[in-house]
C-alpha cells in the first residue's frame, strides 16, 4: 500500500541541518512516529516527500523553509514589558523559552534579551529559516478508520482511545 491521503503512515526517521548536526530523531526507539497523511498532522514538505512510497522504504529528502516551518519573520520579534507579563521574573533568562496561550493554542516563545523592564522575545518556530533534511524509513501504511479520520490523530492499533 503506498502513501497517500488518509492513509496511517508509521515512521523512523532522523532530522538534520545542511551541516549534518542531528536535530531529531527516533530511529533506535521502541515506536515510530505515527501520522495521517494530509490532514495537516505533518509540515507539508515531509507528506510531499513522502506521497506514493510504501512501507520498507527507506526515502532520504531535503524540505525548503517553504515547505517546512516558514521564513524567518522579524516581525515575529517584539519586545514586551517585564513587570506587566511576569510576577516572578527571577526565571527569566537570555535564551530560555516561555509558553502562552494565543487563542485556545500554546504558543512558544525564545527570550532574546532582558534590559530593564523590557524583554524582547522571538515568537519564529525554532527551525523557521532552515532547510530540513531528512533520512526516513517507512514501517507501515495503511487506511485510516472513519473515527480516527473524525478525530483527526491516529488510535494506537486504530482503536478508540
Amino acid at each position: 500500500m503506498s502513501i497517500a491521503p488518509n492513509k496511517v503512515v508509521s515512521v523512523f526517521y532522523t532530522l538534520t541541518d545542511d551541516a549534518g548536526n542531528v536535530i531529531d530523531s527516533n530511529k533506535g526507539q521502541e515506536q515510530p512516529l505515527t501520522y495521517i497523511q494530509g490532514v495537516g498532522m505533518m509540515i507539508p514538505g515531509f507528506e510531499k516527500a513522502l506521497e506514493g512510497a510504501a512501507a520498507g522504504q527507506q526515502v532520504a529528502f531535503s524540505v525548503a523553509p517553504e515547505e517546512g516551518y516558514g521564513l524567518r519573520s522579524e516581525e515575529n520579534v517584539f519586545t514586551i514589558s517585564k513587570s506587566q507579563h511576569f510576577k516572578d521574573s527571577d526565571d527569566i533568562q537570555v535564551g530560555g523559552m516561555i509558553a502562552a496561550e494565543e487563542n485556545g493554542h500554546q504558543r512558544h516563545f525564545v527570550i532574546l534579551s532582558v534590559e530593564g523592564d523590557d524583554i524582547t522575545l522571538d515568537a519564529n518556530h525554532f527551525l523557521a529559516g532552515k532547510t530540513l533534511n531528512f533520512d526516513v524509513e517507512i514501517k507501515e501504511v495503511r487506511d485510516a478508520t472513519a473515527q480516527e479520520l473524525d478525530h483527526g490523530h491516529v488510535h494506537a492499533g486504530g482503536y478508540d482511545h
